[in-house]
């Protein structure tokens, strides 16, 4: 298949590309590169979305078995249905389960609310994220209709993650692996899903291979937030204790959640039980395959030691904030007993 990624450079994009290459396809990825080239063996098309229809000059002349898009911008995916839906077969978008307008309710499937998709081309608060790319599948459905994948993405964990939103964890425990090291935790089961990056890669290959269209969830089974601890725990050889604390008294000592400096990833306040269970029902029916959640911690935790375990991070909690929290919720726990 002759095959076109709109990305090809960082993470998921990267890893398409990768998978691609591998199973003999011709790969195009049109790309600014500023950060990264995309993989050895894909014909790289220098390209600045953000400049409008002209970045899709060099290969609007050209027929594709497959376009695969990860943009997050209305005006950018607009632009390159314009340029290229008419010569593509099969046209893949990658969105999110952030589309989604009411987290209220568990196992909800593609079927529930969206928010109102975002007016303009562009968006620049995070709160913006979720419409915006309600947007991008209107656009996609309304270029291709029956031709399109809109694949809805949960939390995507790996090699090449930078957001530190998974491999916080895995990190931590393996930071402190001895007997006296205590690691806070939030003290929540609600469930959490992770889809391993190489596992969503095939998914999307798998299905612009076979054609399928539709619109559907793509991410991980729903897996109580205490049972994911417990993988890391184990992939990072933790001997330690984990000390739970109760959300509030998080939320009053200056604690995050889900992401952000001073946080505790993947979770979220009370209130949302289907923020972390989408039903993938129908993705799994069409072919989508997933590996253990163990295995895909502990590549996590490979990449984040490549990295570095004690680095600056863009989520979790640095040691000094860690600490400090712990001794006042020491001092609490020692007040009302």
């Amino acid at each position: 298949m002759r095959i076109l990624i709109l990305g090809g450079t960082a993470f998921l994009s990267a890893a398409t590309a990768r998978q691609a290459l591998e199973r003999g396809h011709q790969v195009t990825c049109l790309a600014r590169g500023t950060t990264a080239r995309p993989p050895e063996g894909a014909m790289w098309v220098r390209g600045d979305r953000d400049g409008g229809p002209e970045a899709y000059e060099p290969i609007s002349d050209q027929d594709w078995d497959a376009v695969i898009d990860v943009a997050m911008q209305p005006g950018q995916v607009r632009h390159a249905l314009e340029a290229l839906s008419g010569r593509t077969a099969h046209w893949t978008f990658v969105s999110t389960i952030s589309v989604y307008a009411d987290d209220s309710v568990p196992a909800q499937d593609e079927s529930a609310r969206l928010h109102e998709p975002l007016a303009g081309d562009r968006f620049t608060e995070m709160t913006d994220y979720g419409p915006a790319k309600v947007a991008c599948e209107n656009a996609v459905r309304a270029a291709v209709g029956e031709r399109a994948h809109v694949c809805r993405a949960g939390l995507i964990a790996g090699p090449g993650d930078r957001s530190d939103r998974v491999g916080y964890w895995p990190a931590r425990f393996a930071r402190g692996i001895g007997t006296d090291d205590r690691v806070l935790v939030p003290a929540v089961d609600d469930d959490t899903q992770l889809v391993d990056v190489d596992d969503l890669a095939s998914w999307l290959l798998d299905a612009a291979e076979r054609g399928v269209a539709g619109t559907f969830n793509a991410t991980g089974e729903p897996t109580p937030l205490p049972q994911v601890l417990g993988l890391a725990v184990r992939v990072a050889g933790h001997r330690g204790r984990t000390i739970a604390v109760d959300p509030q008294f998080l939320a009053d000592h200056g604690v995050g959640y889900w992401a952000g400096p001073d946080s505790l990833p993947l979770w979220v306040p009370g209130g949302e039980p289907g923020f972390g269970s989408r039903s993938i029902a129908s993705a799994r029916e069409h072919g989508l395959r997933l590996r253990p959640l163990e295995e895909t911690l502990a590549r996590v935790l490979d990449y984040e030691r490549s990295l570095g375990l004690d680095r600056d991070r863009w989520a979790g909690l640095g040691p000094a904030t860690e600490q400090q929290v712990l001794a006042a919720w020491r001092e609490a726990s020692d007040l009302s007993s």
